[in-house]
């Protein structure tokens, strides 16, 4: 089949390069386009071109190894797309954007939490103790909730936080 006198294979493979290369700049650089972004709405210009680019890539590979109609191709490339580009917003574009959140913690969501001491806490002064956390290891100064020594290398939980400081207890596990 052809369009305008172009072979529709020569129009899948120029729309695979072309919008592969927009997605990928828009990936890179899709913070300056934002407000552009927040104007469309519901519509994500990601997920658009990746339709677009799926819509082609599957559209030239069917057209190269089938021997099916154009129409029939181009109808079973936007079929194939849409299941891919709904499988790439649900599994990893949704979750990517709510990753980016999820790395922040306050000191408030420190309490309760079981750290270790890197750096002793004297009876009546201040320490330093760290946390696991998913974006990496966080360090806070510390006091002892009841003005006892905690030795480095102790397991401490947080009862408080108070101006930046945590109020910290020597951890006694169960088990």
């Amino acid at each position: 089949m052809e369009v305008f006198g172009i072979p529709i294979e020569t129009i899948y493979l120029y729309t695979l390069i072309i919008t592969g290369a927009v997605t990928l700049l828009y990936l890179l650089f899709g913070d300056f386009a934002h407000g552009a972004a927040e104007a469309l709405g519901w519509l994500n210009p990601i997920l658009l071109l990746s339709f677009i680019t799926f819509v082609s890539a599957a559209g030239c590979i069917l057209e190269n190894i089938t021997s099916w109609d154009s129409y029939l191709i181009l109808s079973a490339a936007a079929i194939i797309s849409f299941f891919i580009t709904v499988f790439l917003n649900i599994f990893l574009l949704i979750p990517l954007s709510r990753a980016e959140e999820s790395l922040v913690y306050t000191e408030e969501s420190l309490n309760g939490r079981v750290g270790k001491v890197i750096l002793t806490i004297p009876q009546d002064g201040y320490g330093e103790v760290v946390f696991d956390s998913y974006s990496g290891l966080i360090a806070k100064s510390a006091r002892s909730y009841d003005d006892s020594p905690i030795k480095e290398g102790s397991q401490i939980l947080v009862i408080d936080v108070e101006k930046g400081v945590l109020v910290v207890k020597e951890y006694e596990p169960l088990f």
